[in-house]
């Protein structure tokens, strides 16, 4: 694998080369001790916090929008903020979008390595360049001492046995992307007084495995984090760490202990233009297929969107003109009530044509048929001119969004009215 244009594989490549982490993946699997994910954080620059949290179509608009705006991007990856492969199903839809818009884009990852182990296959014939797992330790003793717990399916795992089953992931996980001739560096955070003398030996098992490169990381002391009271390891202490983890294996020694949202080069904090802009973005509607050419709205009086969806006896459909703008396509009945879910599954069917159905409210189970059939939902106060232009040119729509009345009486039993503000 050509490691020119990775700027974390290569240190040559970091003053040239930039990187975009999207980041579409909040949920993690294990808990490390040093470990404090925040999912919207715009101050701290270390791994597991964002400004926003994507879902994989508003990532996509991001990207283009970071493509054009920052030069010599050359890699696109996912780092979290929790693991990418606790989200597999957003990490792996983005990358495909990824690889299907920007074929000429280095696909990077940085995972615990627990999850990532059904679709090592599928990276593979993505032609996927580059995975970084994290292993803190293949000593049993130790490693119950850096995790609290490990999910593991529908079960909660304690640290012993959680890591036991997290390290046999790890190793499997690693045997396979080298098998696939996928370029691996393994992450190893460096916590004093837990592993500090234990990152030989992780050198020289992970030099067995035919590791390509060993990130010797110091710990970053997180607030509320179980080790928030350790200190950060001196540079001389990490000098000496790699100079022995050296004799295995190369060492990185650039690392920037990056965000999940992170732009540019190493090391480079984020403008506020690109944070405004993944802010945005995350307020987007998720348009799931762009193939789709209308949009559904229930309305009384076809100037608003000001009606339930189980009250709407017809929705009017619009669509997006060339030079911009919207316009009305058609009236379309809506399956008749009393059919239970199959008239909603029938809706379903009427609007396979349709990316987003704008409301003012609609119940749980039309909510999740819908959804199923991947239809994004907008409950909405506005004019339909407005809402539709936005939905189709992916502005935020945050001012028309109607406030839940109910929900927040449920807070203050006694208001007559919802939220104040």
């Amino acid at each position: 694998m050509d490691l020119s244009k990775h700027p974390c594989f290569n240190a040559k490549a970091k003053e040239v080369y930039r990187r975009v982490h999207l980041p579409v993946a909040p949920r993690c699997n294990i808990q490390c001790n040093f470990c404090n994910r925040k999912h919207d954080n715009l101050d701290e620059n270390r791994p597991g916090v964002t400004g926003a949290v994507l879902k994989p179509s508003q990532a996509m608009i991001y990207l283009k929008y970071v493509l054009e705006n920052v030069k010599n991007i050359s890699v696109v990856g996912i780092i979290g903020p929790g693991d990418p492969f606790a989200n597999p199903d957003e990490t792996m839809e983005t990358f495909r979008l990824v690889q299907k818009q920007y074929p000429e884009m280095i696909l990077c990852t940085a995972t615990c390595g627990f999850g990532i182990g059904p679709y090592i296959d599928e990276l593979a014939e993505m032609n996927f360049g580059h995975v970084t797992v994290s292993v803190n330790a293949i000593d049993p003793e130790i490693g119950s001492k850096l995790y609290a717990f490990v999910r593991h399916g529908k079960r909660t795992l304690g640290p012993k046995p959680g890591f036991e089953v997290l390290l046999e992931k790890q190793l499997e996980a690693i045997a396979r992307l080298k098998a696939k001739n996928i370029t691996t560096k393994v992450n190893t955070v460096v916590v004093p007084g837990i592993n500090d003398g234990h990152i030989e030996a992780i050198a020289q098992k992970m030099a067995e495995l035919e590791v390509d490169i060993l990130n010797c990381i110091p710990l970053h002391p997180n607030n509320e984090s179980n080790f928030a009271h350790l200190k950060e390891p001196s540079d001389a202490f990490m000098e000496d760490i790699r100079k022995k983890a050296g004799q295995y294996l190369p060492q990185m020694t650039h690392c920037e202990r990056c965000r999940a949202d992170a732009v540019g080069l190493l090391g480079e904090k984020n403008s506020k233009k690109i944070m405004r802009k993944l802010q945005q973005c995350a307020e987007m509607p998720e348009i799931f297929d762009d193939e789709r050419p209308y949009i559904a709205i229930a309305s009384v009086d076809g100037r608003l969107i000001n009606q339930h969806l189980g009250k709407a006896e017809e929705l009017l459909i619009y669509g997006k003109k060339d030079n911009g703008g919207v316009y009305f396509i058609e009236a379309r009945e809506t399956p008749k009530p009393g059919g239970g879910k199959q008239r909603w599954e029938d809706l379903s069917d009427m609007l396979s044509d349709c990316r987003t159905l704008l409301v003012t409210g609609l119940g749980d189970t039309p909510r999740r048929i819908l959804s199923q059939k991947k239809i994004d939902i907008l409950e909405l106060d506005g004019t339909i001119v407005e809402a539709a232009e936005a939905v189709f040119e992916g502005h935020s729509r945050n001012f028309m969004v109607q406030r839940d009345i109910k929900a927040c009486n449920k807070k203050n039993p006694m208001a007559g009215m919802g939220c104040g503000f």
